[in-house]
């Protein structure tokens, strides 16, 4: 039987929007709605909620970690009762990860991909024949030198 983590509970409590894991009392409002959770049942935010009440930090921190799923579509915040905004804490979670250097390796080459180019997904053929289709204007990257400051920083 795993023990309360109750120094990882203090550090999560620093953490911006990490604090209010403290007030989840599981009712389960934070699933009903949440698309990652649909696709990928493994992935749950009231799961994620009770590790953290238990400071399961290996479960929420390491590099196979599910809270890289989350779509950050912000449902469960408007579905919570108690105001506890689960994403809050998944963002949170997610910036202790980087942090300690433990997120997944698909993070670290977005971010990479990020620093290098300034953008997530890179622009193909097929890219810019939609683009030219709906008649949006060719993709230009400005801003190159802010962003590279922003990862640098």
């Amino acid at each position: 039987m795993k023990k309360v983590n109750y120094e990882f509970r203090d550090k999560l409590n620093t953490v911006l929007g990490g604090f209010a894991h403290n007030y989840c009392y599981q009712c389960g409002a934070c699933v009903g709605d949440c698309p990652a959770h649909r696709f990928l049942p493994e992935f749950n935010p009231r799961k994620i909620m009770l590790q953290a009440i238990y400071g399961l930090e290996e479960d929420l921190l390491g590099p196979d970690s599910l809270i890289w799923n989350c779509t950050n579509c912000y449902n469960c915040y408007e579905r919570c009762p108690q105001e506890v905004h689960p994403i809050e804490v998944i963002i949170a979670l997610k910036n202790m990860t980087r942090e300690k250097g433990t997120q997944s390796p698909t993070v670290e080459n977005i971010l990479q991909r990020v620093n290098e180019k300034g953008v997530t997904v890179i622009s193909t053929e097929m890219i810019k024949k939609r683009r030219a289709e709906l008649g949006l204007p060719e993709y230009k990257l400005e801003g190159k030198e802010e962003i590279e400051k922003i990862m640098n920083s």
